[in-house]
């Protein structure tokens, strides 16, 4: 291991899979260079990432021609031929989108049209052939997205960090970055683990990606909300009335997908989620509460003003989180079958949400730039699945003039 004190060349500042896949997209595009990996968790893909629902996402929801829409085509691609080719488990299983009322039909078709604009292999299908496909779906139309799939996200992110200790990357976990200090030759990291000097700094902190790019001295153009998603899994014995994974058709001015079925790559089935506000950044449980989180979001005008944007969804969503039988009821639009029975909570996760100032929610990946610095403040899903692609477009950003010609 190389010394403290020593100059790397970079500085990543997060261990999730876009932190992670950064460093090591770095590493091949500079292999003479020195990076530096910081994670203040005791291991890789602690938060986001390790919680998330395993999906491999085609792309069908994005906006033709935005980060997501490219990430995330291409990203479904390399991340199935990247777990291929290092034996991560994973499935390219398909997801049926289905309407369950007549109102739904033209969202259901602005979908389909979207994904041929996003180039992905997608088909209108009539509610038998869904049922073909999931025999326990009740709907009135559906389209089939072929390149949908699942994998081990906690395996793929363990991978990028042994090919970049093999690139020769230092990783430190349990390793909080306290403050960010601009000197002459580039910046000074002070952490809870000690000092590190590096010439430029990649901050992909995720939930706290907003308060690292203000410790760099850079406006990150918006605040980081936490939402927490929570789901249900079905209980073994009910497993089989899911096949692969079951969407409804979702409201295009909310950025959740609505409650839906998951089949997870252990074979279980995840039902979910609902998202509602959570009152700590790092919040799985209900009861979970951070002051100085709970203030910033009460004291953001950006907050209130989505909140009254969307004040019927988001009463549903509470209502859903306090009530079984309200989420329950949101299942069985999709499949009349399930009872509350059948189903038994299982971890949530919480998902870092851009909001601006007058209320509007970033939509896309936001990536800042700063002095000899870039930080990657809105990475929400796809990231996961587009962690590969966002890894060699930040890579990509890194100017030449930072690396030294002669070691």
């Amino acid at each position: 291991m190389r010394s403290r004190n020593s100059m790397y060349d970079f500085a990543i500042i997060g261990g999730g899979i876009v932190g992670l896949s950064t460093a090591m997209a770095i590493g091949e595009n500079h292999p003479d260079s020195r990076i530096l990996l910081l994670e203040k968790e005791s291991h890789w893909a602690f938060h986001q990432t390790g919680n998330n629902s395993g999906v491999i996402h085609s792309g069908v929801y994005y906006k033709p021609g935005s980060f997501k829409a490219k990430f995330c085509r291409d990203g479904c691609q390399s991340m199935v031929e990247f777990c291929q080719k290092y034996d991560i488990p994973h499935e390219v299983c398909g997801k049926v989108i289905v309407a369950t009322e007549e109102k739904e039909l033209p969202l259901l078709e602005n979908l389909y049209q979207r994904g041929l604009q996003n180039d992905i292999a997608v088909k209108k299908i009539s509610p038998e052939e869904v049922r073909e496909i999931e025999p326990n779906v009740n709907c009135i139309a559906g389209i089939r997205v072929y390149s949908t799939g699942i994998a081990d996200y906690k395996k793929v992110a363990e991978k990028y960090a042994e090919l970049i200790r093999q690139q020769g990357g230092d990783l430190h976990l349990n390793t909080k970055v306290d403050r960010i200090i601009k000197t002459s030759t580039g910046q000074t990291l002070e952490t809870n683990q000690g000092t590190f000097e590096t010439r430029f700094v990649i901050n992909c902190a995720g939930l706290h990606s907003d308060r690292v790019a203000k410790l760099g001295g850079v406006e990150p153009q918006a605040k980081i909300v936490p939402f927490r998603g929570e789901y249900y899994e079905l209980i073994p014995e009910k497993r089989d009335l899911v096949k692969t994974l079951i969407y409804p058709v979702p409201n295009p001015a909310f950025p959740f997908l609505g409650v839906h079925f998951t089949k997870m790559i252990d074979g279980s089935v995840h039902a979910g989620p609902n998202a509602v506000l959570s009152l700590k950044r790092e919040g799985y449980q209900k009861t979970d509460f951070d002051l100085r989180d709970f203030v910033e979001v009460m004291t953001f005008p950006g907050f209130w003003k989505l909140a009254a944007k969307h004040a019927d969804e988001g009463i549903q969503e509470m209502i859903r989180s306090l009530s079984k039988a309200a989420f329950v009821r949101s299942l069985q639009r999709l499949i009349p079958a399930v009872q509350s029975k059948d189903l038994i909570p299982t971890h949530a996760g919480v998902r870092a949400q851009a909001l601006m100032n007058d209320g509007r929610l970033v939509d896309d990946f936001l990536i800042v730039e700063g002095e000899r610095s870039v930080h990657v403040c809105n990475a929400p899903s796809p990231a996961a699945t587009s962690s590969l692609e966002i890894g060699k477009a930040i890579a990509a950003r890194i100017p030449a003039p930072v690396l030294r010609v002669q070691r």
